[in-house]
Order: structure tokens, then sequence, then C-alpha cells
């Protein structure tokens, strides 16, 4: 299924244009089924978006927020997705909606991860998932030459998935292709030049292994990709 694509004037049109889509789709999986599921990225890029939508009016109470994935790092560092996500999302009307961690104090992703699988099994399947590419053509934590590469595009691939990749300084967690595809309503940002020639080339013939994100594009679900110079 080839994705819609829609180009924005400025990052900032995108910014809140996405999350009024988003919050109309959480307000709409909120009266059919009384709870919400969201997945939203690490990373700046994101954080306009995440600062807009976190004002919108629904009942934040209901929803379950986590993360797409997660460096496994403690919320202390700079380098902590989730110390992002509380400082642009979970805060006014959001400060109130829960918070599915994707990190627990460990040696290892492994020493943890059955934990954090649990949780976040309790809140599947996600109601809306907004996701990001990088311009290896990664979305969440699956990378291209990734240890788990495989075990996370696998159909029966656990919920999350700890993974090491060439060029990430720090192990991490990620949801799972399957859990990603799984999504109600599936979205793509992006932004500059760099990802949207990736997105060029991902959205070509080839393995799913060279472009991780294939695996997102060719979601059952309908995916809309959101793009801005």
């Amino acid at each position: 299924m080839i994705p819609a694509i829609l180009h924005y004037a400025s990052r900032q049109s995108l910014a809140a244009d996405l999350a009024e889509m988003v919050a109309r789709e959480l307000s709409d999986a909120l009266e059919a089924h009384g709870r919400a599921t969201l997945a939203v990225p690490g990373g700046t890029t994101p954080g306009p978006f995440l600062e807009a939508l976190s004002q919108a009016d629904i009942d934040w109470a209901r929803v379950r927020v986590m993360l797409t994935d997660e460096r496994f790092v403690p919320e202390s560092s700079d380098r902590s997705n989730t110390r992002l996500l509380r400082q642009t999302l979970l805060r006014g009307r959001a400060a109130e909606a829960v918070l599915v961690p994707f990190y627990a104090p460990g040696e290892t992703p492994e020493d943890v991860i059955p934990d954090l699988s649990a949780a976040v099994q309790a809140v599947l399947p996600i109601d809306v998932c907004v996701l990001g590419m990088g311009e290896d053509m990664h979305t969440a934590s699956i990378f291209p030459g990734a240890d788990r590469l495989a075990e996370a595009l696998a159909p029966l691939a656990p919920v999350l998935v700890p993974m090491r990749a060439p060029g990430a300084p720090e192990p991490r967690l990620t949801l799972s292709a399957p859990v990603l595809r799984a999504a109600g309503s599936l979205h793509l940002l992006i932004a500059g030049a760099g990802k949207k020639a990736a997105l060029e080339r991902a959205l070509q013939d080839g393995p799913v292994e060279d472009a991780p994100v294939r695996a997102i594009l060719s979601a059952p679900t309908p995916v809309t990709v959101h793009y801005a110079d």
C-alpha cells in the first residue's frame, strides 16, 4: 500500500496539523474503547509536535503513552528519550497521561526486558503510532546491521527487542515491527532533504533488512507521511 505523503510549508505547520490529527484519532479511540494507547518517537525532531499535542483537549487520564524506542540510559541522562518526553508531551493537559516505561535500572536491557515487556503487552494494541526515520532508513531502533534486526522484523517477534547497532553509543530497546505494524493508525514524521531522499529510497523495492522502515510503509494499516523541509 502506497503511503499518503503530506508536504507542509513549515515544520511549525507540520507540528500543529499532526497534533490535531493525532488528537482526533485518540478521541475516536477513547470513544470507541474507553481508553487509548499512543506510541511516539524520541529525538529532537518530534519536539514541536509533542508540545502541540500536550495541549489537546482530550481525556488524557485514559491515555497510555509509550515511546517507540528508548536508549538504555537512566532518565537523568541527556540521551534519555523519556526525559525528552516529559519535557515536551507529558506536561500541561497531557500531564495526566499514563506513561508506560521503557527503562528500568539494570546492567543490560536483557535484565529488565521481561517486566517492561509485560507492561507494554498490557496496553496493546497501539491505537495511534507516530514514528520517525533516520537517513539510514531505520525506524524506532530497528537499524540496518543491528545485532537483532532479524528478530525485530520477524512475524512472531517479541513485543520489545534489545538492540545494539553500529554507530549507536548505547544499547536500545525497541518495539518490534509486528507491534508497530498492528497500530490502528500509523504516521511517519520526517524533516529535511536528507530524510526526504531516504524515504524515496525506502519506497523503492528492496530487502526490508536494508531499509527497516519498509516494514512500516508496507503495513496493513494506511500510513501517512508528514514532511517539511
